[in-house]
């Protein structure tokens, strides 16, 4: 049997140690006349050159002795040590399809976690305690919005492993105006255990990042729960994998997903809660109006029922509702209507983005046609080069478009129309060459035609 690859790995490190050793082997002998203490030394020095030296070999022999995906576990086993994080969370690093966009309170919400994670990393590695109110003060500084315990539950409810919350007292406060005894809320990031500095846990900036994009991650999924029950309240239903999933449904708002609804946070004890509810009444009762009073009561009680209402899926267009126009159309034409369409949404839905930019370019060589076939006309050249052919079109072109982006147009017309269109690379210059003689109609037709396929794929 032919060796593997961890066969010939073994040897070339064996091979290494074998010719370190035969340069030590090289080495000067100790003069006889030598002191003790000179001769010690000099021994020594041999060892730790030999030490070195077999260092290096093994060096040179871990990267071909593991296959790539066993990377991990060689460096950790030749050093002790873990990779690091970029090489170990490296697949949290891709990034989500850019048609899935978020509601805006979502992107408010995420702004808020990266700017409570970048105060609550700083004060952690200082090995301060995080409490709620420092947090609360330096969001709003950052955001210039308001952030209340509200939206830490929020943050809790979306990435519930990110932070552990209690209530703690006897915590100095600082001269913001609380007292050391009284309970406050506190913020510990969660973090593995290899995450660790001289002993410490530590939040890098690679793990502020990794926890960014894990949120971002949940928001999304978050909304793909709402979409998925859109999507299944059409007429027909639709199912389309997650996995697959890269823009919403046309008619899917995203923004009247409904908001988050907080996680529960911890409270201080019962009879501590109590005493400083009374505290607080008894503090405020001489300082309000009657008429206030009675509205912050009433604002209380609407807060308490909203908060214990269940969030509104978005609804999708009711079957029911059939246009007086369709009266005495067959049903089962509809639904044969209903279902291509149906299909035709999948199919934007799960469209891949590349796919999606060449339908893009598809959908402007039509009335590119026309102008390419003027230039050529107005130049009286049977061929011109790429730079001269890019510019002449983007100054008669109706929208702003770079050289570049027009030459993958051109070059697309080849692609699609060889006949028609070459583009030749002759020394150092590209030309693009046109049949003035072909009927710009079939041109078009065959254009048009190749932008349907597309859009039936």
């Amino acid at each position: 049997p032919l060796p593997t690859q961890e066969d010939l790995a073994g040897l070339r490190c064996r091979l290494q140690r074998v010719k370190a050793l035969a340069q030590l082997a090289q080495l000067p002998p100790v003069p006889a006349g030598a002191s003790t203490d000179l001769r010690s030394r000099l021994e020594q020095v041999r060892r730790l050159e030999l030490r070195i030296r077999e260092k290096k070999a093994r060096s040179r022999a871990v990267p071909a002795a593991q296959p790539s995906g066993n990377t991990e576990a060689a460096a950790t086993a030749e050093t002790g040590e873990k990779p690091p994080a970029y090489q170990r969370f490296h697949t949290l690093a891709q990034d989500l399809p850019p048609g899935l966009t978020l509601p805006y309170k979502f992107k408010v919400l995420a702004e808020m976690f990266r700017s409570v994670d970048t105060i609550a990393g700083m004060l952690f590695n200082r090995a301060e305690t995080i409490t709620f109110a420092k947090v609360k003060q330096g969001v709003q500084d950052m955001m210039r919005k308001q952030f209340e315990e509200r939206h830490m539950g929020q943050i809790k409810a979306v990435y519930p492993t990110s932070y552990r919350l209690r209530q703690e007292k006897n915590i100095p406060t600082f001269g913001n105006g609380g007292k050391k005894s009284d309970y406050q809320l506190t913020l510990e990031p969660v973090l593995g255990e290899e995450e660790k500095v001289d002993g410490r846990p530590h939040l890098s900036a690679s793990r502020l990042l990794e926890r960014r994009k894990e949120f971002n991650r949940n928001l999304v999924n978050i909304v793909k729960q709402h979409h998925k029950a859109f999507l299944a309240a059409l007429s027909p239903p639709m199912v389309v994998p997650e996995e697959k999933l890269t823009r919403w449904h046309p008619r899917f708002n995203v923004d009247e997903v409904p908001d988050i609804s907080p996680a529960e946070l911890p409270r201080p004890p019962q009879e501590d809660r109590l005493t400083t509810a009374q505290e607080v009444l008894s503090t405020a009762r001489g300082m309000l109006t009657p008429k206030m009073e009675k509205a912050l009561a009433n604002l209380a009680l609407r807060t308490t029922e909203a908060s214990a209402g269940e969030p509104v899926v978005s609804k999708a267009p009711s079957p029911a509702s059939t246009s007086s126009a369709l009266k005495g159309v067959s049903q089962a034409l509809l639904e044969r209507i209903r279902a291509k369409e149906a299909q035709k949404l999948q199919a934007l839905m799960t469209r891949d983005p590349r796919q999606e930019e060449r339908l893009a370019m598809l959908g402007r060589l039509p009335a590119m046609a026309r102008i390419l076939r003027n230039v050529f006309v107005a130049e009286k050249k049977q061929a011109l080069t790429i730079e001269v052919a890019c510019a002449r079109m983007a100054e008669s072109y109706d929208a702003q478009m770079p050289p570049g982006e027009m030459e993958k147009h051109l070059r697309l017309f080849a692609e699609l129309l060889p006949e028609w269109v070459g583009i030749h690379a002759i020394r150092t210059d590209t030309y693009i060459k046109l049949d003035k003689g072909k009927d710009l109609s079939l041109i078009t037709e065959r254009l048009t035609k190749a932008v349907k396929e597309a859009e039936a794929l």
